[in-house]
Parts: C-alpha cells; sequence; structure tokens
C-alpha cells in the first residue's frame, strides 16, 4: 500500500478524510513554507489558510480546490489555523476549525458552504463554550452529530481544567490522572453545542482511568471517531511517544477501552490521522516530514490501507519509526 506523499505543491497536515458525492475529500491544515523555531506552545505552526484536496479514491489524482478559507475573512480569529474538520448535513457543508482569539485564547469556529469543495464563509464568532483544538465531527447512525476536541501544550487543553481560562494551567504530574478529551453534541443548526462538553473517560483494560505518565496510551491531542461493526472507536495521537491510538467504546460518549497502536512514529515531532471507509475498504490518512526533510512544521500528508482482525482489532501500521 502506498505511503508516499499525495500532495507535493503545498505543506499539509492533519487531514481530515471524507467521503462527500462518492469522491474522498481531504481538509488538511496549511503548514507554511518559512523558516521558524520549534517550541513546546507550537509558535512554529503559524498557519494562515486552508485548502481543500479531492481524488475519486486513494492513489488517484489529487485535486486541489484553492484556498477555501482565510483567516483575514474570519472576524474573531488573531492566528493560528489549525487541525480543522468538515461535516455534512443536508447538503450544507460545514467546516470546522481552531484559531487564536484576540485574547490568544484557542477557539473553535464554524465555515460554511453549499458545496464541499468550497468556499467557505466563517461565522463571525466562534461557538459559544469552545475551547482548544483539533476538532473532529462524528455523525451517528440516528442522525445525531458529536464534536470531539482537545489538544495539551500549544493546544491549551491544561488550561480549562475548569469552564474558566487559567494562563497558569500545567499538566498533571505522571502518577496523577491525565488529561481528557472533550465531546459535545451539536445543535440541529451544526453551529453551536447543544450541551456543554464534557469529559471522555479513557479507561485500561482494568477499567482504571489512564495515568498522565503513560505517554504510550493517553491522550494528547488529534482526536478522530468512527464506527465499526457496531462499536465506536475513538483514535488519537500520543504526542509525546509520536503514536496513533485508538480505544473502544458501545457509545459515542465513552467510556473507552484503550486498545493499542494505529500508527507507529513517523519522520517528525506530530502524528495526526483521520479513518475513512470507501467501498468497505479502510483508509488511515495521516503526515509526516519525509518531504522537507524532517522539519516539524512542514509536512506533508500521506494515507496506508487500514485492515482489522476477525475480532476488530486494528492492525498496526509502520511507515518509519524514530530512533
Amino acid at each position: 500500500m502506498e505511503k508516499t506523499v499525495i500532495i507535493t505543491d503545498n505543506y499539509t497536515a492533519d487531514p481530515s478524510a471524507h467521503l462527500f458525492e462518492d469522491k474522498i475529500y481531504l481538509y488538511p491544515s496549511h503548514d507554511l513554507d518559512i523558516e521558524m523555531e520549534s517550541n513546546d506552545n507550537g509558535d512554529q505552526y503559524c498557519m494562515t489558510d486552508y485548502h481543500v484536496y479531492s481524488m475519486e479514491k486513494p492513489g488517484a489524482q489529487v485535486t486541489d480546490h484553492g484556498e477555501v478559507l482565510h483567516i483575514n475573512s474570519v472576524d474573531w480569529a488573531s492566528k493560528q489555523m489549525w487541525a480543522p474538520d468538515a461535516a455534512e448535513k443536508d447538503g450544507e457543508y460545514y467546516l470546522y476549525f481552531p484559531a487564536r482569539d484576540h485574547k490568544g485564547i484557542f477557539r473553535i469556529g464554524v465555515a460554511k458552504s453549499n458545496r464541499p469543495y468550497g468556499p467557505f464563509k466563517a461565522n463571525k464568532s466562534y461557538i459559544k463554550g469552545s475551547f482548544s483544538i483539533d476538532p473532529a465531527v462524528f455523525r451517528d447512525d440516528d442522525g445525531s452529530y458529536y464534536i470531539y476536541f482537545g489538544g495539551l501544550w500549544g493546544g491549551q487543553l491544561q488550561n480549562w481544567k475548569t469552564d474558566k481560562f487559567d494562563k497558569d494551567g500545567t499538566e498533571p504530574k505522571p502518577d496523577d490522572l491525565a488529561l481528557l478529551p472533550r465531546i459535545a453534541k451539536l445543535d440541529s443548526s451544526m453551529e453551536e453545542f447543544e450541551e456543554n462538553p464534557r469529559e471522555i473517560e479513557i479507561l485500561d483494560k482494568k477499567g482504571n482511568l489512564l495515568l498522565a505518565g503513560n505517554e504510550d496510551a493517553r491522550y494528547f491531542e488529534g482526536p478522530w471517531m468512527f464506527k465499526y461493526r457496531g462499536k465506536y472507536y475513538f483514535s488519537y495521537s500520543t504526542g509525546t511517544t509520536h503514536k496513533i491510538v485508538y480505544a473502544i467504546s458501545d457509545s459515542p460518549y465513552g467510556p473507552f477501552i484503550y486498545q493499542g497502536t494505529i500508527l507507529e512514529p513517523v519522520i517528525g515531532w506530530t502524528t495526526h490521522h483521520s479513518i475513512v471507509e470507501q467501498n468497505g475498504d479502510w483508509y488511515l490518512f495521516y503526515h509526516d516530514c519525509s518531504l522537507s526533510g524532517g522539519v516539524n512544521h512542514k509536512r506533508s500528508v500521506k494515507y496506508a490501507k487500514l485492515d482489522f482482525t476477525d475480532d476488530g482489532k486494528i492492525i498496526p501500521i509502520s511507515d518509519f519509526v524514530q530512533d
């Protein structure tokens, strides 16, 4: 299965893949080809716009539909348009994206279009009650839509241990419980939360909440949700250990039981993904830094076929293992 870079004219990352109009549409972030100093706050990721890409199927020619939203047209945003996602309802397409507001706090906004390839027009304000980064929207079988989000370090999840932003918030110690991602059901407009965001519990196979020191399994950023054989699969990045891992539940709210690794570490510090099904085949879209020679803020989208065992376990994928 191909694991080569599929977009070479731009640096792209954090690909959210969806099947719309019988095509695979990709909604990635857009890394700028500039030189920046890296730090744990993520200042090197100073992205300002989004492009949409499509292909008939994985491996086919990729079409760049051009810039579909720029930060200059988002009234509430000041900088850093990070990893987005998209959803469709009743012929309308919604682009969900994080950015810092004018106080430097990450919020999640919504932009709309009547076409999956945009352009998108952003709402005047961000989603009320939203915070942190990495929105991922999931449509359940009953037509309900849920948004998952949250990221540590530059993503500011450690600043939201209550419903107020704490500029001095810190990560828990290794023996403390890990910080948890968030979920909220979207209302019928697709533009606001129907409920207050709640934490998503991730447990080990003994039923215990994961500890912050368990960096091979605990949540860091990049959530994704899909359903397979009636089970809810919640996957995410471990951040510091550079893996994509997953957990399974009987409910979109969890609790989720940790299962193991989907993607081993790739070239570069970050790892961020999505999972999509087309004609009975499942695919993992992700990024690495191979095109830039390992520059962490110049990333490129790739994909691989995803396979399952008979009992529903995901067979791990290895692209490149770091030293």
